[in-house]
């Protein structure tokens, strides 16, 4: 019996993504105008791609190669940016994988990609460089202190070309994808807990979905599926970016109403005037990140690139922090009707105050012409 040709990648790299929130909003027609270097719409290329709509579709551009520092010594990676009409721009470094490198490898050095200090300085460096070379293009520009992770290891060639069957057989997809070199096993809940979305268009290409990475064999190397994945984790960070937007402003309200609550200042005019009118342009704001974020991307149609991208949605828990933002932006609303209430009833009360003033002097002067005669 042949003994079976060990997993080994011929032709493979691990692309990792580092997406920052840069702005309340990129004009990215701007932006491609401010660019001295060769910039390009995102264009999926795959069969049926036009049943997913991409109205606005990011930005990307070159920024060279760069050093990176890893552990068995430093390499050269592809830099490139990539900026999205709602705000996000993501910096992907393009980390080669030498021809042979064996899965246990492979999984050593993604292990160390995934918690890299190096990447997210070197990430860092960039993307402050892209700030300033599309500053013109941006509107209420700035850096969220946060940013959102994810790596795909994306194959193309497999020596002994495995099915991907005979991947999800023979290889630690899940220890690959988890960064894990322990000698421990990982119990069979836990692979398929990882595993489980998992989709093939043929029986020789195979994506794996987890949720901070992902294991993509592709034969045919179209990068439409890492393209897919990156506009889903844009999305994520633009939710979580726009969710503790919402803590901080829904903390500024009870604070403010606890502080003017038994002020003296209510006798004469509402205190919540000011607040009333922050409140109203965080929700109008609000309403118009959600439909850009949500219009970023459209599923037409019931097809293999629809499915991947729903279940990198699913895998990444982006409806979990969209139905935060939508509870958070509900009690805001709320909120707001409460604030512009008490506003209101202070204009009555002014207008009612008015009106009697207006009386009292017409009574005054009435007095006064009796008494004049």
């Amino acid at each position: 019996m042949a003994a079976e040709v060990p997993l080994l990648f011929d032709k493979a790299h691990v692309l990792c993504y580092r997406t920052f929130d840069i702005a309340e909003e990129i004009d990215l027609e701007r932006a491609r105008k401010a660019l001295t270097e060769d910039s390009r719409r995102l264009k999926l290329s795959r069969e049926n791609s036009q049943y997913l709509q991409l109205p606005n579709p990011p930005l990307a551009y070159e920024l060279g190669r760069k050093p990176l520092a890893l552990r068995d010594g430093p390499v050269t990676v592809d830099a490139t940016a990539r900026l999205f009409d709602h705000g996000a721009a993501s910096i992907i470094l393009r980390v080669p994988v030498v021809p042979g490198t064996s899965f246990e490898h492979l999984t050593r050095v993604a292990d160390e990609l995934y918690d890299s200090q190096a990447l997210e300085d070197l990430a860092l460096e960039l993307v402050e460089g892209v700030r300033r070379t599309i500053a013109p293009a941006v509107q209420e520009p700035h850096l969220w202190d946060q940013n959102e992770s994810y790596t795909v290891i994306f194959a193309e060639s497999i020596r002994g070309n495995p099915s991907a069957d005979e991947l999800l057989a023979r290889a630690d997809l899940a220890r690959l994808l988890l960064g894990e070199n322990g000698a421990v096993p990982l119990s069979a809940g836990e692979v398929e807990s990882v595993t489980k979305a998992r989709f093939s268009y043929t029986i020789n290409d195979l994506v794996v979905i987890d949720w901070n990475s992902a294991f993509v064999y592709e034969p045919s190397g179209s990068g439409d599926i890492p393209d897919l994945l990156e506009i889903a984790n844009a999305q994520l960070l633009e939710f979580r970016y726009y969710d503790e937007r919402l803590d901080e402003h829904i903390t500024r309200i009870h604070e403010e109403v606890q502080a003017k609550r038994h002020g003296w200042i209510r006798l004469f005019r509402s205190p919540y005037r000011n607040l009333t009118r922050q409140t109203l342009a965080t929700l109008v704001d609000l309403n118009e990140f959600i439909e850009r974020v949500e219009n970023s991307l459209k599923v037409i149609g019931d097809f293999y690139l629809a499915k991947v991208y729903e279940g990198a949605v699913r895998r990444m828990r982006i409806p979990n922090w969209q139905d935060s933002v939508t509870r958070k932006q509900q009690l805001l609303a709320q909120t707001y009707g409460l604030l512009k209430g008490d506003v209101d009833i202070d204009r009555s009360h002014t207008l009612e105050a008015i009106i009697v003033l207006l009386i009292v002097l017409e009574i005054f002067f009435a007095f006064f012409k009796v008494f004049e005669h």
